[in-house]
């Protein structure tokens, strides 16, 4: 029986038998975090029988965003109306809590504050609210100060709303759930084979990777942080690019975890696809500070110091880059800030919880967004596919592509059926 191990709650799943990867099947989905292996499992329920492999360039799966969040289910509340990230969102997380029902993988709804603190951001908050309410996230409330306290005793605001079906999960037991299902449809899992090229002929597509090569009829890529890169290999355009943003969270001591009951989040700003500092309480127990979001030279710099030259040239010289830092460049200071400073941290989250204090807070789990950024400098917010000969490529799967990890997959099986001929 194929098994997958859980390591500590700091890593993700290993698969302690790791099969060779076969050197012929029906089609390679590249990329083993939860959308790559969401499209797997719907590949092979949807067509009996179908070969499929899934190669992934670590040892283990789960390794990058999906084994590094903070695991909130989003309620969709902060999507434009009608927008595909809407209606993915809103049944992504009525499907993933059935599932993980049906799976007994805990995810509890906790719920979710955004705090406006400031009179300035009411009208944001509206719009949030009217957003709310369009795309049918149940039971959004707009509350006043009183009723937050009910809420969120420690929390302070003008006014907030509150989403009681925001919800927290493990998003590697998740995964960890798929990939079992992926294998025991007679699918393939194997690690530590990360993808070289891609060479498509008249008879298939030839999968170059660590461990070899696998022909295939057609490559599903989900690659993540290095998503653009093998579309632009294979010959997709290269816009938008990859550039990685790190995400450190402090977490409150276990004696201070009184002060948050659930998650408080500010009001965004509209203008970036980041959420801002918020409150997490997490499914097993512990309350996450952040993240911070800050540009940085590798595509893992899980430590801060981390710089590959190739990123960090691929960043550099990509025009959007330089566009971006002009156009946000007091966020990216503000950003600095928060990470060199505990206090400058502490001091913003402060206007949420003013009891939190700098001695509540210790250093947190790491993360890495991969920002897909367009030449022109604008952060792309939405999915962004590309095609090339018998390969669909998933260059851009923003939060909350986790908990719309479920409906995502059938598109991108949809899609892919209809662009390389999946049958």
């Amino acid at each position: 029986m194929y098994e997958f191990a859980r390591l500590s709650p700091a890593n993700s799943y290993i698969v302690p038998s790791d099969p060779e990867p076969p050197r012929e099947c029906d089609v390679v989905v590249i990329g083993a975090g939860i959308v790559g292996l969401a499209v797997a499992r719907e590949l092979a329920f949807r067509h009996d029988g179908i070969g499929v492999v899934v190669l992934e360039r670590e040892p283990r799966i789960a390794a990058h965003q999906t084994g590094r969040s903070s695991g909130v289910i989003h309620a969709g509340i902060y999507y434009a109306p009608g927008s595909l990230k809407a209606r993915l969102c809103v049944e992504g997380a009525r499907e993933l809590y059935a599932y993980c029902g049906e799976r007994g993988i805990p995810a509890k709804r906790i719920g979710k504050v955004i705090v406006a603190t400031r009179g300035d951001e009411l009208p944001r908050l509206g719009e949030l609210e009217r957003r709310a309410l369009a795309n049918r996230v149940p039971g959004v409330e707009r509350v006043g100060p009183d009723r937050l306290r009910d809420l969120e005793p420690r929390a302070s605001g003008v006014a907030a709303l509150y989403s009681p079906h925001t919800g927290v999960v493990d998003f590697r037991r998740v995964a960890g759930a798929f990939a079992e299902e992926v294998v025991a449809a007679r699918g393939t899992i194997s690690s530590s084979c990360g993808v070289s090229a891609l060479r498509p002929d008249d008879s298939g597509i030839l999968v170059e990777h660590a461990r070899g090569a696998t022909r295939a009829r057609a490559v599903v890529a989900c690659a993540g942080a290095w998503s653009d890169r093998l579309a632009a290999s294979a010959g997709a355009d290269t816009d938008p690019r990859i550039v990685p943003f790190r995400g450190a969270y402090m977490r409150l001591r276990a004696a201070r975890r009184d002060l948050v009951r659930s998650n408080i989040y500010p009001v965004p700003d509209p203008e970036l696809p980041f959420l801002g500092a918020h409150f997490t309480r997490t499914i097993d127990g512990e309350i996450l500070l952040g993240p911070s979001a800050l540009l940085v030279g590798a595509r893992d710099a899980y430590e801060l110091h981390r710089i590959r030259p190739r990123d960090l040239a691929d960043t550099l010289g990509w025009p959007g880059t330089w566009r971006l830092a002009a156009a946000h460049w007091r966020y990216g200071l503000r950003e600095l800030r928060a990470v060199a400073s505990r206090r400058a941290f502490v001091a913003e989250l402060r206007r949420f919880v003013p009891e939190l204090r700098s001695a509540d807070v210790a250093p947190g789990p790491v993360g890495i967004r991969a920002q897909a950024l367009g030449r022109d400098g604008r952060l792309v917010d939405d999915f962004v596919v590309s095609r090339t000969a018998r390969a669909l490529h998933v260059r851009n799967a923003p939060s909350p592509a986790a908990t719309s990890s479920l409906p995502l997959a059938r598109l991108i099986v949809d899609r892919a059926e209809e662009e390389i001929e999946i049958t």
